[in-house]
């Protein structure tokens, strides 16, 4: 007979995680979930209750509702450890516990032990699976971390870790033991590592028309723009091999992890500017006060001074609070002051006044930065006030692209008659690099079946994602079907939107390796545009940036009237400034057509139109998009 009631669940997130690059795992993203909630998830319908062992990182923890127990043992002493305190803590006869990297637990975990635990009269259950040895023979293996132990069972498990032992499974010795046979050993697999946490992500990836078939009134024909993206970032899956690099290198780089903060942020109390430190509680009732200055605390020089009543220290900014004090005189306020006193209304200061608590930016075992941050120069310096070297990032992200025409010719070909020179490539360059990709430019690749699947081959053996300018409209889709067909799964699409309609996406294979593909229109303003609104942000998903870098629209006014057929989104070139009442508005650089480059050089901004927006008149409110920093 079960009865989950008598059960409390423990889920052991205590540990280093030293093989996870000292990240706290049960935090780390899985399917869009830290791994610590697909355990809640599992466990929570098995048990009566559930508590979290954590030795940092206890807010996040507690933000699920549950109770946090910290090992008593100091030095993260192991899983032992947190069965300590959790035994300590049970409030029902029994404690199931389970990693936090184990999201795969079976869903009758709990009553299949607690059945053996009865039947045998055991003092502990423990899972068992099959395993085959070096020869193929199976083994049963023992899981100690998947045991359900009685409460009463903590005076043995204390004598054994007074005895400075540590191993999982090492204190059985004195209890009486169940095993129980599971058949699924995948279920008690865990993720000890960042690269098997990717190969998760990776083996669980939806397939283009599993994400296309989420779209009920789906048409390649007429694809609204948002269509489109929801697609691309549904579909698009991030580069999870991580590197460590210096602290000056992870410039412009995405941070592979959590970084903990391994001390508090200040160190110390100290004083936020020039001034007298003394105790507050001597302005009660106080009009006027004259306090003896017995020394002076510098930055970086612990005094080592207490001031008693009616004393004070002089203290710079930035120098640590001495014993009693617990307000700072900016020196400015004071009526008079020398060397050996200082004056002051009382009504001048509070207390606490510019005191700069301990741990009040950071705390020690906190999250500094999160993970998938972009990080810019103020991280760097936020990294270095740590005293960290070196940064977990994700590797650069590989970009491959090609033009397709036999009418391009590169720059320093003659140029025949009807031929020209191709400028998407530099463009495309451009842009890329500012996302900070190692890029490869495999040239042009003019208009054959053949030369275009070697160009992708070659293209997909060697990057993560493709890039493809040309090729794609109407007169061109069908051997590029073909071609792209043949290599992996590829949408053709017609988008509602102006300039850049024609557009492919989806990936393909190669010799075992994929990359993801992104076929761009071929006229020059075109690729640009669908560069910025399609593949820039599904790159910087790949990357592994949170939640993209969507640049916030600003409105302002339009300058003139505008044109505007409404059914489809457009993007016009715009140049912002001020206007003669100093508000910013727009006006249009021209001509839109989707082949003036000169108009992109021209503008600073881009305007969208959305899908339902008609005519535009003159001081009508429209949404823009600056350039700067972007392409």
């Amino acid at each position: 007979m079960t009865d989950k009631n008598q059960i409390s669940a423990l889920i052991l997130a205590g540990g280093r995680a030293t093989r996870m690059g000292r990240v706290d795992k049960g935090l780390q993203p899985l399917r869009g979930a830290p791994l610590v909630a697909h355990v809640l998830e599992k466990l929570k319908p098995q048990v009566a209750c559930i508590a979290i062992n954590a030795n940092r990182n206890a807010e996040a923890y507690a933000a699920y509702g549950l109770p946090v127990l910290a090992d008593a043992l100091d030095g993260f002493a192991g899983p032992l450890a947190g069965l300590q305190v959790g035994l300590r803590q049970c409030g029902t006869e029994l404690l199931l516990t389970v990693p936090c990297d184990s999201p795969f637990l079976p869903a009758d975990l709990a009553p299949r032990l607690q059945a053996a635990l009865h039947a045998e009269d055991a003092d502990l259950a423990v899972a068992v699976t099959l395993e085959p040895d070096e020869h193929g023979v199976p083994q049963r293996q023992r899981h100690p971390v998947f045991s359900l132990v009685k409460r009463s069972a903590l005076p043995q498990l204390e004598a054994y870790l007074d005895s400075g032992m540590r191993r999982m499974g090492g204190w059985y010795g004195a209890l009486r033991v169940a095993e129980v046979l599971f058949s699924d050993a995948a279920a008690f697999r865990n993720i000890n590592t960042l690269e098997q946490l990717q190969q998760e992500e990776h083996d669980h990836a939806p397939s283009l028309q599993q994400v296309i078939s989420c779209l009920s009134d789906y048409d390649p024909g007429a694809l609204p723009v948002r269509h489109a993206q929801h697609i691309i970032h549904g579909f698009i899956q991030p580069v999870r091999t991580v590197e460590k690099v210096a602290l000056r290198s992870a410039l412009d780089r995405v941070l592979a992890a959590d970084l903990i903060s391994p001390i508090d942020v200040p160190a110390h109390d100290n004083s936020a500017m020039d001034g007298y430190a003394f105790d507050g509680a001597q302005l009660q009732g106080r009009e006027q006060l004259t306090l003896r200055t017995i020394g002076i605390a510098y930055a970086g020089q612990p005094s080592g001074l207490r001031p008693g009543p009616g004393e004070c220290v002089r203290i710079m900014t930035g120098g640590v609070m001495p014993d009693g004090c617990d307000t700072v005189l900016p020196q400015e306020l004071a009526s008079a002051s020398d060397a050996a006193s200082v004056t002051f209304a009382g009504h001048s200061v509070r207390p606490g006044d510019n005191r700069r608590r301990q741990g009040e930016d950071l705390q020690a075992g906190q999250p500094a930065l999160r993970g998938g941050k972009l990080i810019r120069p103020a991280d760097l310096g936020l990294i270095a006030s740590l005293g960290i070297a070196e940064v977990p990032v994700r590797r650069r992200l590989r970009v491959a692209f090609f033009s397709t025409g036999n009418e391009l010719r590169s720059i320093g070909e003659p140029l025949e008659e009807g031929c020209i020179y191709d400028s998407n490539r530099y463009t495309l360059y451009g842009m890329l690099r500012r996302l900070g990709c190692d890029i490869i430019d495999m040239g042009v690749t003019r208009d054959d079946p053949a030369a275009l699947e070697a160009a992708l081959r070659e293209a997909c053996e060697s990057a993560d994602a493709i890039i493809t300018s040309g090729g794609v409209s109407v007169g061109d889709a069908d051997y590029t079907r073909a071609v792209m067909d043949k290599l992996g799964e590829v949408s053709f699409w017609k988008i509602g939107m102006r300039p850049g309609r024609p557009m492919a996406f989806g990936r393909i294979r190669s010799n075992g390796r994929s990359a993801f593909l992104f076929g761009l229109p071929g006229n020059p303003v075109a690729v640009m545009v669908t560069f910025y609104f399609f593949a820039r942000n599904a790159l910087l998903r790949m990357m592994g940036v949170d939640g993209g870098n969507n640049a916030p629209l600003l409105h302002v006014r339009s300058a003139e009237a505008i044109r505007k057929k409404a059914g489809r989104t457009e993007y016009q070139r715009g140049i912002v400034s001020l206007g003669a009442d100093g508000q910013p508005e727009v006006r249009l650089t021209g001509a839109q057509g989707s082949g003036i480059l000169r108009s992109m050089t021209e503008a600073n901004c881009i305007i969208i139109l959305p899908d339902e927006q008609g005519n535009v008149a003159a001081g009508e409110p429209v949404a823009i998009l600056p350039f700067e920093g972007l392409i």
